[in-house]
């Protein structure tokens, strides 16, 4: 056996072993999670901070970093890759997605936070060290020293084209959104660059959380007693939680009699159940019911009316999602799984119908950021067959003079008002409802008769809402 203590050291400094941060490391997981199985992170993140909590490695300050690195690295993505690619002697798409993401993660506490450029730099590499190795941690150092020495402001001086030369790719470098979706944004709020601004800032900033007391089951009074609870802005059933609130330590919620609902979704859902209608008004239809949220509070606003709901939903566990949110309702409903364009009851056997139809998602980007660097222009072609048939369904259902709500979680035009003056054109039989009366306090709803919804001028998802009354 030969004698290796008396081999001459390498000169430089002994070998360390990298120092393990639970908080960079959880965050780099969820963002491989997003990346690697198309996770959402409002899905990822709170089981492994629970799981964190669990074995004692974070408190509470750990997990609003996790968080905090998570949602911002996500949100800043386009213009944290602008900046990468200006400091890598390579095209972003030949960097390894994990390297990208330690990048990432460095690039948002030099230029999103307030954390010391030695020390956002220093806990990188050791993140690069633990999850990469030492040898692409040495890049990850490099990469980092070069982004550290300008600001956010410098950089984007640096990165994004001027605004007179081409104004879509300004803003899209500027406030991190894929150039077709500020252009289509753009198109659908009109105006000049000082509102597209404002939604595209709404849209990067964290949203808060919104309670829904359902009728008949929570009210509003017993939200507001807990702590960090104000009201909502314009759902006479909303209550917002200040940063930090944890909707999950309510016991109403944890109970089912109130639930987590943005206010937009609230208003799309109030508005159908208020539309003036002739003649009964017995039956009601969620044709799109899951994952429950608008089928709950229709549910309770039924029942309060001798009304009774059906809940359709397509796909089985997302039906079961729908009766778990309705347990409990004060009135009678059902709930099965359907396929709203093939409807499995009598035509006009309802009195209100709502359709909120899958889509692109472009109004909730606040709450789902990864959502925007999935998405493509061709997407829309693929929801527009779907999101016409449930339109034509749902006014085959509703009976003559009974009203219809088609709703999205989108503002794009293709998605909202050519589906609707498409089908109307096309099937006739029904009339547009001006939905802004039905909307009480809420300001800035534009000429009607449909409603737009946006984060910057209401402080809700990007919800549209039109209501159709069948006459024919």
């Amino acid at each position: 056996m030969s004698d290796t203590s008396r081999r001459p050291r390498r000169p430089g400094k002994p070998y360390r072993r990298p120092q393990k941060d639970p908080v960079r490391i959880l965050a780099f997981e969820a963002l491989r999670a997003v990346d690697e199985r198309d996770a959402y992170a409002n899905l990822v993140l709170p089981p492994l901070l629970r799981k964190a909590r669990e074995k004692g490695d974070f408190d509470g300050r750990d997990a609003a970093l996790a968080t905090e690195l998570v949602y911002g690295t996500l949100r800043r993505q386009g213009t944290y890759d602008a900046v990468i690619a200006a400091c890598v002697d390579r095209p972003l798409r030949e960097v390894d997605p994990p390297v990208l993401d330690v990048l990432s993660l460095g690039v948002h506490q030099l230029l999103g936070t307030r954390i010391p450029a030695h020390a956002a730099v220093s806990a990188s590499v050791e993140l690069a060290r633990v999850v990469l190795g030492d040898g692409r941690a040495k890049f990850v150092n490099a990469v980092l020293r070069k982004v550290a020495q300008d600001d956010l402001d410098g950089w984007i001086q640096r990165v994004a084209p001027p605004y007179d030369e081409d104004p879509e790719e300004h803003l899209a470098v500027v406030h991190s959104h894929p150039r077709w979706v500020v252009s289509a944004l753009w198109d659908s709020l009109g105006g000049g660059r000082a509102g597209i601004e404002r939604l595209l800032e709404a849209d990067n900033e964290r949203p808060e959380v919104t309670l829904v007391a359902r009728p008949g089951r929570a009210t509003t009074e017993e939200l507001l007693g807990e702590e960090a609870a104000v009201p909502g802005r314009w759902s006479p059933y909303a209550v917002r939680l200040a940063e930090g609130g944890e909707p999950g330590a309510i016991e109403a919620v944890r109970e089912g009699r109130a639930g987590v609902q943005d206010e937009g979704s609230q208003l799309v859902a109030l508005a159908l159940a208020n539309a003036p209608l002739d003649g009964p008004d017995a039956r009601w239809l969620d044709g799109c019911a899951g994952p429950g949220g608008k089928a709950a509070l229709l549910g309770a606003l039924a029942a309060g009316r001798g009304a009774v709901l059906l809940a359709s939903e397509k796909q089985p566990h997302r039906a079961g999602l729908v009766a778990k949110a309705l347990e409990g309702n004060p009135g009678p409903y059902q709930v099965i799984a359907a396929d709203g364009t093939r409807p499995a009851w009598r035509a006009g056997s309802f009195d209100r119908v709502l359709v909120d139809v899958p889509c692109t998602g472009l109004g909730a980007l606040r709450r789902r950021p990864e959502a925007r660097w999935r998405r493509r222009p061709e997407d829309l072609e693929g929801f527009a067959p779907l999101q016409r048939g449930l339109l034509r369904a749902a006014l085959d259902s509703v009976r003559v003079g009974g009203v219809v709500g088609y709703a999205t979680c989108s503002p794009h035009l293709a998605e909202t008002r050519v589906v609707v003056e498409d089908v109307l054109k096309q099937r006739g039989g029904g009339e547009l409802v001006d939905a802004r009366p039905l909307l009480p306090g809420v300001p800035e709803l534009g000429e009607g008769p449909d409603v737009q919804l946006w984060p910057h001028l209401h402080g809700t998802d990007a919800m549209y809402l039109a209501l159709i009354r069948r006459v024919g």
